[in-house]
């Protein structure tokens, strides 16, 4: 008779005292992709939509279109927040003199002029309450959450408050999105949609 040996147990991380720092990320063995850290925690990414997913190449492209050359776009890329958080912004515009290497994992806060976020059903408190408290303090000036509601891309756009360090919303946008800051954008919201015709929205 034939016994099939045991599975072996997941080995996850343990934390050390006051939990991991943004060092750690580079550091970490065997951390899932877009591993994200918060508070000292890590958080990790769940199997993402079609929506979070074109969502994301969409406004990559369109920023990338249009944005000064001084700003460089890029999307799912980690920037220190403190030494306890390293979020990974679903598309981060940076200042371009941030760019130091090819290797380079990460961007100092200091360098982020927007942080946008695609909301996904595991990351809604994340992207509506802990992240943009924190993109504020760091003094980020723009913040976007865009949202799938019943098969349409809402975006909600925020400016900091300089007076107050927190953010105030400037506008939300159905179909069609045109701001004028950080840079001109007029975008078609639209887009952010199934190729095939009929494909079902949800």
């Amino acid at each position: 008779m034939s016994v099939d040996p045991e599975a072996p147990e997941p080995r996850w991380a343990v934390p050390p005292v006051g939990g991991w720092t943004s060092d750690d990320l580079d550091t970490l063995p065997n951390l899932p992709p877009h591993t994200e850290l918060i508070d000292g925690s890590l958080v990790f990414v769940s199997p993402q939509t079609v929506f979070h997913e074109r969502a994301i190449d969409y406004l990559k492209w369109q920023l990338l279109s249009v944005a000064p050359p001084e700003l460089e776009i890029f999307r799912e890329f980690t920037i220190d927040v403190d030494f306890q958080n390293r979020p990974e912004p679903d598309v981060v515009v940076v200042r371009a003199d941030a760019v130091e290497g090819r290797r380079q994992t990460r961007f100092p806060a200091s360098s982020v002029v927007l942080a946008v976020e695609v909301v996904s059903d595991d990351s809604v408190t994340r992207d509506r309450e802990t992240k943009p408290v924190k993109y504020a303090r760091a003094k980020i000036p723009h913040y976007w959450r865009v949202e799938d509601q019943d098969g349409r891309t809402v975006v909600y756009v925020f400016e900091l408050e300089p007076a107050t360090g927190a953010y105030t919303s400037t506008g939300i946008f159905h179909d069609r999105m045109k701001v004028s800051v950080p840079f001109p954008v007029d975008l078609d919201l639209t887009a952010i949609m199934p190729r095939r015709r009929g494909a079902d929205p949800q």
